[in-house]
């Protein structure tokens, strides 16, 4: 099993942490990673997006083109990889940052309003938890308890006050996609 996501949005909506997330899940879990990170020089509000490779066997090259997951955290990354989520692929996209529908009928896509559901969490910043908990909840990669047991050891010891909003938002996005089925 190899699946390949793309996490992009605008620098400083934590797109780079979400894949690191998942990149360190997998670790943990016994599984082959790849991460790579690719930004603009602005610190915040240029564009941001990271390809996260997760893999039972080696993985043969970094390198994706058609990924089986994109999550799209704003409207230029939803115009930018929409046409490029593999056939029968997943697309996450945060629907607070995006004002028009996906196109494309044979993928799977969910809107989600991750601004909206974060901010009724108390923190805008837990958007791309949200998404992600979306995204784990559609693509059966990891299950959200190895995510936050991962979290809990990578993060550094002065967030660790913010750990239970971060498996807060894991949750709400997993529901959020659970209650549209």
């Amino acid at each position: 099993m190899q699946t390949e996501i793309i996490f992009a949005g605008f620098g400083g909506q934590g797109v780079l942490f979400a894949g690191q997330v998942v990149a360190y899940a997998a670790m943990d879990n016994g599984l082959e990673v790849t991460w790579i990170p690719s930004y603009g020089p602005e610190m915040r509000g240029g564009t941001a997006n990271c390809t996260v490779i997760v893999s039972d066997e080696e993985i043969g090259s970094p390198q994706v083109r058609y990924p089986a997951a994109v999550v799209a955290m704003n409207l230029p990354s939803l115009d930018k990889y929409e046409s490029l989520v593999k056939e029968g692929g997943h697309l996450i996209v945060n629907s607070s940052m995006v004002d028009r529908p996906v196109t494309r009928k044979e993928i799977h896509s969910v809107m989600v309003p991750g601004n909206e559901i974060a901010e009724g969490l108390g923190d805008k910043k837990m958007t791309n938890m949200v998404l992600l908990g979306a995204l784990l909840a559609n693509v059966p990669l990891l299950p959200l308890e190895a995510v936050e047991k991962s979290l809990r050891e990578h993060l550094p010891e002065k967030h660790h006050r913010l750990l239970p909003l971060n498996y807060q938002a894991l949750r709400e996005g997993a529901r959020f996609l659970a209650e549209k089925v």
